[in-house]
């Protein structure tokens, strides 16, 4: 055996060849210590392509090209082509990996080809206060914690237990680096490109994929450029940056693209570096911190996913993370973890951050960009509650050591003064790390003082876990939040509350004044003394002076020894877990007279789809969770929720319930949408739901990248209008016939035919953009049945 060299406290160890002259093997992360990184790979992946397309490459060209499973043979044209990539690493939040791990385990492979992680941080409904709704949710979901903690055993995955934090934090701190690619089951996975890496959210499905050891595939991802200039100051955060690019992009703006920022402002992003005083604060530096907040609210414009290049913020982050090791590599392979001089972008976007202003979006969609200058008056115009009523900081968007401590910092002027938060105040560390380390050092007392509950380490009211009992359903009101989204409903289940976004400073300052229009720049406050002043821009330290407190051990390795002998048990009575069963294969001809089930009007999100909240305890048991499928969505006839006409019937009823009356008489459905149907999150479910109760297609003007992907794993088929104007032509009660899948061949529309109740018809085309591997996941009734085909 070679011989190691123990690091540290033998967290790295260090591969010497015998001669003494190879160069040293650095582990991907602490608790993977064989696996390791390969810049040396992914520079020869790198060459190869380069010399093939004979021109310069981007940053982000270079980490997902390096990375495919054959450089020398694969066909790449941005927005074209489809690449077979081979990923690094996996990571699942609970409420995704449930579904993944069941789908793994339907597999019948006996563990993971790539390091994997599964992340508890979904399930933990915020309440009354964190460690109290920890032990509360630990005890409601021991059966999923339990399955998911013994599957991870079983097939090698490590298990970060709840109380950990929430995934892109726990990626951020341990697993993402310059120049890895890694997938992950959450739509802001790309939270880890503030480090350099191309990481990629997607449906369970495709981590099954992953996991299994086969080549990934991802539609050739065209390239949007963003130019930083200039430096942030003041109040401007790097919140406000990708506040303002999504008012510029739009929710679909970034759809099949990766945005790549550069330019001489990158490296003036974070609101404070370390050696910054309160007298410097005025001027920002964008940190590693600030550039996972820009990468993580991407999803938000719908683009695949977001990325830095390389440099020393981000080496001192590795640093100070306990990575140095990985820090000097990269810096050996700094050439290749930064964009090559002269390439090219489709398109590009420049933002002068000397004229950027802090922003706040909202209320219902995260691309409704207004300047804080603005916010009041057209509050007013449009008759949106002016009272605040709660603010909420933290999430995996701003939840780092520097978004506390700038939070706290406009906490301490205002008790300087004898004031507290107006609005109720909650606060989300987004790891056990940030909880013990801004607990050590006062923040969490400053923010308790204000007037703020800390919650749980957890997603909690950002995803809608939020047990929220000061306004009743139906209320009309504002909240002010940190996060990325703010869909109806979404935060409380309520969809009469306006939630916009903002920095977490300014949620702190909106909190703390107690009203929408008051904007922290130009507005003065009252001391309890009666003398008005301002708040000054907030100062904070990027990083912790003395280190991050890592508080309690929450990862569970897997068994050194393998979990084979391992079980993992699903009751067959269990409410919350259920084993899957395979979907029927297509029967080999067209798709006749399918009935629309409904037609979707205007947006229809993920969360219309597959409702989180309490629905998020039946993400194991697809029979249960399909109980929520598309109950959000508005249906065209009525402008009802989850109010359609049973058309074998003539009675309305909710949408499961006439989907299932229509499997069970066997009549097949389709939807009809609009455009960008199943933007949002990840959650595969969207498209399992509509698959287990007897959809057979989905036809909209166009569709988000993850839930199209996920309905093609799943057997569905999504298809768009050749001419969106024809989604006017159906009518609800319509039956559609889908044409031509004898000869179902990629790049080749299908055509339908839609028959009316009055005996008239029409007839249209419709695209997809299914390639011959996905047509055969089609055939064979999912991609998991044609892996199974394939063994």
């Amino acid at each position: 055996d070679w011989p190691y060299l123990a690091l540290g406290q033998g967290v790295r160890r260090l591969h010497v060849s015998a001669a003494f002259n190879a160069k040293a093997k650095v582990s991907m992360s602490r608790f993977e210590p064989s696996n390791y990184v390969s810049y040396e790979k992914l520079n020869e992946n790198v060459n190869i392509v380069r010399k093939r397309l004979n021109r310069p490459l981007t940053l982000s060209e270079k980490i997902v090209y390096g990375h495919l499973d054959d450089p020398v043979g694969q066909d790449i044209a941005r927005g074209h082509t489809y690449l077979r990539l081979r990923p690094d690493r996996v990571a699942m939040q609970d409420a995704t990996a449930q579904m993944a791990m069941l789908q793994f385990i339907s597999s019948g492979l006996p563990c993971v080809a790539v390091p994997s992680t599964i992340h508890c941080d979904h399930l933990i409904e915020a309440q009354i206060g964190g460690a109290k709704d920890l032990a509360r949710a630990k005890d409601i979901n021991a059966e999923v914690y339990n399955f998911l903690a013994s599957a991870g055993a079983k097939y090698g995955v490590g298990f970060w237990k709840p109380g950990s934090g929430i995934i892109h934090q726990i990626i951020l701190e341990n697993y993402a680096y310059p120049g890895v690619l890694l997938i992950g089951t959450d739509s802001h996975t790309p939270n880890g490109g503030g480090l350099g890496s191309i990481c990629i959210g997607v449906g369970g499905a495709d981590a099954v994929d992953v996991m299994a050891g086969i080549p990934w595939e991802l539609k050739c991802p065209k390239v949007i450029g963003v130019k930083l200039t200039g430096k942030l100051s003041g109040w401007t955060s790097p919140k406000d940056v990708i506040l303002k690019v999504a008012g510029i992009l739009t929710v679909k703006g970034g759809t099949g693209a990766i945005v790549e920022y550069h330019g001489p402002g990158v490296d003036s992003i974070s609101c404070t570096g370390l050696l910054h005083t309160l007298t410097t604060a005025a001027l920002c530096i964008l940190c590693v911190l600030g550039m996972a907040t820009i990468c993580n609210m991407g999803a938000e414009i719908g683009a695949t996913t977001s990325v830095f290049p390389y440099n020393h913020r981000m080496k001192t982050y590795l640093e100070k993370t306990g990575r140095g090791d990985i820090a000097s590599l990269a810096d050996d392979y700094a050439d290749l973890l930064v964009p090559d001089p002269g390439c090219e972008y489709d398109s590009i976007v420049e933002i002068n951050l000397d004229e950027l202003k802090p922003h706040i979006n909202g209320p219902f969609t995260p691309d409704l960009a207004h300047p804080m200058a603005d916010i009041g008056a057209t509050a007013v115009k449009n008759g949106w509650p002016l009272e605040v009523k709660v603010g909420l900081i933290g999430s995996c968007t701003n939840s780092s050591y520097e978004d506390m401590g700038r939070s706290a910092s406009v906490a301490k002027q205002a008790l300087d003064k004898g004031l507290k938060c107006k609005a109720a105040f909650t606060i989300t560390p987004g790891s056990e790390q940030i909880r013990a380390t801004i607990e050590r050092d006062g923040y969490s007392k400053i923010l308790g003082d204000v007037g703020g509950m800390v919650l749980a380490n957890a997603c909690g009211p950002c995803i809608g876990q939020w047990d929220r009992r000061d306004v009743k359903k139906g209320e009309k009101n504002t909240i002010v939040t940190s996060y990325n989204r703010n869909f109806t409903a979404r935060n409380d289940a309520n969809p009469a509350t306006h939630a916009f976004v903002a920095s977490p400073e300014i949620v702190t300052a909106l909190a703390i004044a107690g009203t929408l229009d008051f904007n922290p720049e130009v507005d003065y406050l009252t001391a309890a003394n009666g003398e008005k002043f301002k708040l000054e821009p907030p100062s904070a330290d990027e990083l912790p002076k003395l280190d991050f407190d890592p508080g309690q051990d929450t990862y569970q390795h897997p068994p050194a020894e393998g979990g084979s002998k391992l079980r993992v048990d699903v009751s067959p009575t269990s409410t919350r877990l259920q084993l899957l069963e395979p979907f029927d294969k297509w029967a080999g001809g067209d798709l006749e007279d399918l009935q629309v089930l409904i037609k979707v009007k205007g947006k229809c999100t993920t969360d219309h789809i597959s409702a989180a909240g309490p629905w998020l305890k039946f993400r194991g048991h697809l029979d249960n969770i399909s109980n929520n499928m598309l109950i959000g969505a508005v249906n065209i006839e009525n402008d009802g929720i989850n109010k359609i006409k049973n058309q074998l019937t003539g009675e309305y009823g909710g949408v499961p319930d006439v989907a299932r009356h229509y499997k069970a008489n066997g009549l097949s459905w389709v939807v009809v949408g609009d455009d960008n149907y199943g933007e949002g999150s990840s959650r595969e479910h969207a498209a399992l739901e509509p698959r287990h109760l007897g959809g057979r297609c989905i036809i909209v003007k166009s569709f988000a990248r993850i839930h199209e992907t996920n309905l093609k794993k799943q057997g569905m088929l999504p298809l768009t209008f050749q001419i969106p104007a024809d989604y006017d032509k159906i009518r609800p009660d319509d039956k559609i016939s889908i044409k031509g899948l004898a000869n179902f061949t990629p790049g080749k529309p299908l055509s339908a035919v839609v028959n009316h109740s009055d005996g008239s018809k029409d007839d249209f085309q419709l695209n997809h953009t299914f390639n011959e591997t996905q047509i055969e996941w089609f055939q064979a009734g999912s991609a998991l049945n044609r892996m199974k085909e394939l063994q």
